[in-house]
């Protein structure tokens, strides 16, 4: 990894259970995050790095200090970082665009650097079908619902969003990945679009696939198999931390 380098993770779904529990693979994020500086120019978040993420007028939840202080740490190095919505973190605020510095982005995002135009995405909602989650999405998302959700007390509120995801985790699970489908109906429109490169996270399989000079790229997940994606003189790759030698 060189200064130009960008990097690419998602779904650590950090917060879903207690801090001791947690507090192995938020470490092993941390460590990531803080070899970064002088090694990456660019990190994105490609949603749920937070099992939720609400923010409060006055609160966010402590529990997630640490991770949100490596990425004060990132970015008070030098290093860009863009922070896009996924399913469990879809409302991102002003505290850490005003207060971290960092970028928020809701739905997808483009980013040409080293020759590449690459579409990325969180992934959900991008396969036909499931049209229940699809209504209760844009129901969560709306400025009604999020209004009415801040008139709990975070001591309420927070817990009762854990309460649910939880739920939604056991009911739903992690079928195996569709590898065929999602390059058919995830990938293959982008690059009629123009795109070479596309990434999402969401669906907790790490997966690549290069063909023809374009690539697509599943970026697994921080809770078993803590993989992420490098963009290194144009070429995109799938890779686990730590490396080999870090």
């Amino acid at each position: 990894m060189h200064p130009s380098t960008i990097v690419f993770l998602s779904d650590a779904h950090l917060g879903a259970e207690s801090p001791k529990v947690e507090a192995p693979r938020a470490a092993r994020l941390a460590s990531l995050l803080d070899s970064l500086p002088g090694r990456a120019s660019t990190l994105y978040i490609v949603g749920d790095l937070f099992d939720f993420w609400f923010e409060y007028r006055t609160a966010i939840p402590r529990a997630l200090f640490p991770t949100l202080a490596a990425l004060q740490r990132v970015r008070e190095a030098g290093v860009e970082v863009v922070y896009l919505n996924g399913n469990h973190d879809f409302y991102l605020g002003t505290f850490l665009r005003e207060t971290l510095g960092i970028r928020t982005v809701d739905g997808s995002v483009t980013v040409q650097a080293q020759g590449r135009k690459l579409w990325v995405h969180h992934g959900d909602g991008l396969v036909g079908g499931d049209l229940g989650y699809k209504v209760l999405r844009k129901l969560l998302r709306s400025p009604v619902s999020i209004g009415l959700y801040r008139l709990l007390h975070p001591d309420l509120g927070i817990p009762l969003a854990h309460w649910v995801s939880n739920l939604s985790r056991v009911s739903r699970g992690h079928p195996p990945l569709q590898a065929a489908r999602l390059w058919r109906e995830i990938a293959e429109p982008r690059f009629a679009e123009g795109f070479d490169g596309v990434l999402c996270g969401h669906f907790h399989h790490a997966y690549e696939r290069h063909e023809n000079g374009r690539d697509f790229v599943v970026l697994g997940d921080w809770i078993e198999r803590f993989t992420y994606a490098e963009l290194e003189d144009g070429k995109l790759t799938l890779k686990t931390w730590p490396q080999s030698g870090s």
